[in-house]
């Protein structure tokens, strides 16, 4: 064989394991972002979960619960009531209107039937999907502002699966999954 023929081959398997760590690197790459998004919907699926579970609880009570054992005991005991509301319209002298609300209680659902499936375990709620042992932070607190009481909720995502997710990134979409705020009035998620 002469200098040219085993360059060639030498050249020629080169290229192909160069060409394999390039496949594998960008498929390794496609398959991480695929699990990402995969763990992060079952997460944004928790957070739903405990955001309804929470606003029922609002609904009831008048706050949030503000520790799991509260919100798990409601969602395996609690109750929601099925109300009506109608509307009747009376004319006053000068075009004027009066509206008077009633409101009819026409049932009681469980928490647990109305909002969860039937074989749903409640003391799985503050669990991370992705990290057993590891736990959703809860802040729920009721204040008074500008002389109003208000309530403020906030659930997130203590051990992000995502590692790029972090609390002092400058994007909101980027820090960990959350629902809620701290300081504002909301229940809205940073997912969307």
């Amino acid at each position: 064989m002469n200098l040219t023929k085993i360059l060639t081959v030498v050249f020629f398997v080169v290229a192909i394991g160069v060409g394999y760590l390039l496949y594998d690197g960008v498929n390794t790459t496609i398959e991480e972002a695929k699990e990402i998004e995969r763990v992060e919907k079952q997460v944004i699926a928790k957070l739903e979960k405990i955001r309804s579970a929470q606003e029922a609880h609002l609904a009831t009570y008048g706050d949030y619960a503000d520790t799991w054992e509260k919100l798990i005991a409601y969602v395996d005991t609690g109750k929601i009531y099925l109300i009506t509301r109608t509307e009747e319209i009376i004319m006053k002298a000068y075009q004027e209107e009066e509206s008077v609300f009633t409101y009819d209680t026409v049932g009681v659902k469980n928490v647990k039937d109305s909002l969860f499936s039937r074989n749903f375990d409640a003391r799985t709620l503050p669990e991370l999907p992705h990290a057993p042992g590891k736990y959703f932070s809860l802040y729920a607190k009721d204040s008074v502002r500008s002389g109003v009481a208000v309530d403020y909720i906030e659930v997130v995502d203590t051990y992000p699966f995502d590692r790029t997710r972090t609390e002092d990134h400058d994007i909101e979409q980027r820090r960990p999954l959350r629902f809620g705020s701290r300081t504002d009035i909301t229940t809205a998620g940073n997912w969307r």
